[in-house]
């Protein structure tokens, strides 16, 4: 098989899950729930999902177990990027191709939808029926999602970025903030498929954690130069935002080709922590293979 052949068999999944478990657009409040399904379907590269899956393959879990899981974790993602491109924050209209929540719908109706489709992640994650996992397990995965979107995770990673804006930060600063931010929710994805396994040793776990760290800031870096790089068009979001915005950025403190040697330096890290993983574990390695070197 390939990443190609993978996708193709799980991302359908997590595309049903989300529309089973968001709620229909023709119940009420019809605005909400047509703005939660506008913001969570048909589009997206599905990326933290995928980790999801990959993981799972990775010790054996099978797929409709990570259903809900994959579904959870989109979610979490979806909500942050509505929540990221509102006026407020950094502005945007354009987001996966196609006019942002608040530019579709209308600024609260947007804050709103976030917000419900925040809290119907971790409903997700104590309901579904198909997550055959004890009651403890499923506390730990509430836990660590809650951690990841949290203010020690992706949201305080934000303030820090809102905060960063026209003004000179150290690498490490930029590190930190993007470890919050972007590698926190990737981190999880990893963590939550991990939790799914049953019989998972710590050694496993401490691997796959060390590898889940270094796609995830491995994944930001890519970003930062896509955004240099990249155009509108292929982004599915407007090219140059973070020159814009005056934001630090990898390319902007280290240079284009030093950024682009610290993403293959993590790129082999990854790899590295899967070295003790058999084939089973081709996807993950696919997975960080495709994150430096996407186009979008």
């Amino acid at each position: 098989m390939t990443l190609s052949g993978f996708l193709d068999i799980c991302l359908p999944r997590v595309e049903s899950a989300l529309d089973h478990w968001l709620p229909p657009d023709t119940i009420a409040p019809v605005n909400l729930h047509q703005a939660m399904r506008y913001a969570s379907l048909g589009g997206g590269k599905r990326v933290r999902p995928a980790l999801v899956y990959a993981t799972g393959a990775a010790l054996g879990t099978p797929q409709p177990q990570l259903d809900g899981i994959a579904c959870a974790v989109e979610l979490i993602h979806a909500y942050s990027l509505i929540h990221d491109d509102l006026p407020a924050m950094d502005n945007d209209d354009l987001r996966r191709g196609k006019p942002t929540c608040h530019k579709a719908f209308d600024e609260a109706t947007a804050i709103l939808a976030g917000d419900a489709m925040q809290a119907l992640a971790f409903h997700i994650l104590v309901q579904d029926p198909a997550l055959n996992v004890d009651a403890g397990a499923r506390l730990t995965m509430v836990a660590k999602l809650a951690h990841a979107a949290g203010s020690r995770g992706m949201a305080g990673g934000q303030a820090m970025d809102l905060a960063n804006e026209n003004r000179d930060i150290t690498l490490t600063e930029l590190e930190d903030m993007h470890i919050h931010k972007t590698g926190a929710l990737i981190r999880a994805c990893v963590q939550l498929g991990s939790l799914a396994a049953p019989g998972l040793t710590v050694a496993q776990a401490e691997h796959l954690d060390h590898y889940a760290k270094c796609v995830g800031l491995a994944f930001q870096i890519r970003d930062d130069i896509l955004d240099v790089e990249g155009n509108t068009q292929t982004l599915g979001k407007t090219a140059g935002a973070d020159q814009k915005l005056r934001k630090a950025t990898y390319p902007s403190l280290l240079g284009m080709t030093r950024a682009k040697e610290m993403a293959q330096e993590l790129h082999a890290q990854a790899l590295e922590h899967l070295e003790t993983f058999d084939a089973a574990a081709d996807t993950l390695r696919w997975l960080a293979d495709y994150i430096i070197m996407r186009e979008s």
